[in-house]
């Protein structure tokens, strides 16, 4: 029989403790509907008193009636005082949630130098607060604070901690790897002599301060812990949380345990992006199973390989993790790259076509003069299909300029004036703009927008620019990378020349004809001719 494994997210609340991350009561509430989503068994909310953001959490999530066990978090009691008059406690017990996670201390050293207070009576803080809430019906899970380090240097009183917990009632007892120091082999060793010691089962929480948590948490999973608490895309304090967009599918894929639904398990990638997008954090492309390169492939002897068999360079399917295998077209990119990328847009193409040597050959020249295609798929794909004959000029650019101006009290104003051929009618039209960039958006969408309504739901959603050349100083090249983003995808396009302006034309130029290359043909306008293609999402 398949030994299960209870998955406990702390996003909400040990996620939120990293540097960076700060998180609304509506993106609490988003969030926590994701994880239900995903199958972890518990999600930690935070502390019902401690912050307003909280209190609303708590208040609200009952109505949304999800399949997680929503869980409190807290702390013992206060030394020399009752459980039953401990505020935080007593908000834990009114906030109606099912479960309750109390951290309490188990190194000595911190008993005495944190809390200030004797062995004896923390003991009895431990003991207390969990039959506080026992009595009260609630699930107990016991959150061993530096319980490595204080077994380490006080094996005796750590194990009387957790027995205390347990003879309280502790259902889960959790050993905690506060300050990410352990080494995976003492966690396996360490957690196999409690499993021999205690009878309640244990959970394993680890941070990542040795880059360790993942390793950690698999090892103490290997020495009988049943449960692993972590944080999607390994938020927290410090350097993080165990990150549990690794730890799930090594221990169902690699490990053979049961943790998550099939179906479930394939939603790991979307879960893990939507999270980073709700706390406005970059995600890692090279994270493992859940970045966007993690099943990229650039070297052309890769490619070649994986078009024969993908298991020749990828560990598992990506879509067993809600990934896809990607290959990045580049100057170190052989045919099969070109082959496989033109493939995947259903373009006709061969090894032994002088079309496909041709079109590399180009793009290897291209990028000489510093462009990067594996950063800008949209502007790849408009190359290709172009190269391959399918028509990608939804409308021509006759000509733009660009006005500055200084205003009143030094203000910088900035209009641009563009004149387009759609259609085979011309369009001229002008707009202002906080920057030359936005002002030739704006007049651009301006110009547009009678033939193309939906372009109003296309936005810039980042803008990069870097030098190369730098020792030519202001004469130097550009690249300037575009993101742009509607409600359903997200894509990429690039520009290059030493003006600026004229390289963030061509991003720009670039992002609004793939885009519209993919909308519905507006009524205003005829374009049957064009073949509505699929939008990459990134």
């Amino acid at each position: 029989m398949t030994t299960s494994i209870t998955i406990f997210d702390t996003t909400l609340r040990d996620g939120t403790q990293g540097e960076g991350i700060s998180l609304s009561a509506d993106d609490k509430l988003k969030i926590a509907q994701k994880l239900d989503a995903l199958g972890v068994h518990y999600i930690e909310g935070g502390n019902p008193g401690s912050n307003g953001k909280d209190i609303e959490f708590f208040q609200r999530v009952k109505s949304l009636k999800l399949q997680s066990k929503i869980t409190a978090f807290g702390s013992t009691r206060r030394k020399f005082s009752q459980a039953d008059q401990d505020a935080s406690l007593v908000r834990i017990a009114e906030s109606g949630v099912p479960a309750a996670t109390l951290v309490g201390k188990s190194w000595d050293f911190h008993v005495h130098t944190a809390l200030q207070t004797t062995l004896e009576e923390n003991l009895s803080m431990v003991y207390d607060s969990i039959a506080f809430l026992k009595q009260r019906g609630m699930e107990a899970l016991f959150d061993s604070e530096h319980f490595f380090d204080g077994y380490k240097n006080n094996p005796e009183y750590a194990v009387a901690v957790l027995r205390k917990a347990q003879e309280a009632g502790a259902d889960w007892l959790v050993l905690c790897d506060t300050n990410g120091g352990t080494l995976p082999g003492e966690i396996h060793e360490i957690v196999s002599r409690i499993r021999q010691e205690l009878t309640a089962p244990i959970g394993i929480h680890t941070h990542n301060d040795c880059e360790l948590a993942v390793a950690n948490s698999l090892a103490a999973i290997q020495a009988g812990a049943r449960q692993v608490q972590g944080t999607i895309n390994g938020y927290g304090e410090r350097c993080g949380n165990a990150n549990l967009c690794s730890i799930i599918p090594n221990l169902q894929l690699k490990m053979g345990y049961d943790v998550l639904p099939e179906e479930k398990l394939r939603s790991l990638t979307g879960t893990a992006r939507y999270v980073s997008e709700i706390a406005n954090v970059n995600m890692p492309v090279g994270q493992a199973y859940v970045g966007n390169a993690a099943f990229a492939h650039k070297g052309g002897i890769h490619v070649s390989a994986i078009m024969k068999d993908s298991k020749t360079y990828e560990h598992i399917q990506p879509e067993l993790v809600g990934n896809k295998q990607r290959i990045l077209v580049s100057e170190l990119a052989g045919q099969s790259n070109i082959i496989s990328k033109a493939q995947s847009l259903g373009l006709d193409v061969n090894a032994n076509n002088e079309q496909t040597k041709a079109i590399m050959d180009h793009i290897k020249e291209l990028e000489h003069q510093g462009y990067q295609y594996e950063a800008a798929d949209a502007s790849l794909e408009l190359l290709l299909r172009q190269a391959f004959g399918e028509p990608v000029e939804v409308f021509k650019v006759e000509s733009f300029k660009i006005l500055v101006e200084s205003g009143a009290k030094g203000q910088m104003n900035s209009e641009a004036i563009v004149k387009l051929n759609v259609d085979g009618q011309q369009v001229y039209t002008a707009a202002e703009g906080n920057g030359p960039v936005n002002a030739l958006d704006n007049a651009l969408r301006k110009a547009l927008v009678q033939f193309y309504p939906k372009i109003e739901e296309i936005h810039l959603s980042d803008y990069k620019v870097r030098v190369f050349d730098e020792k030519d100083a202001t004469a130097a090249k550009v690249r300037v990378l575009i993101e742009s983003s509607n409600v359903d995808s997200t894509w990429s396009t690039v520009g290059v020349s030493s003006n600026v302006i004229e390289a963030s034309w061509e991003a720009l130029v670039d992002s609004i004809r793939y885009a519209l290359l993919n909308m519905e043909k507006s009524t205003t306008a005829n374009f049957d001719n064009i073949e509505r293609i699929g939008v990459i999402n990134h």
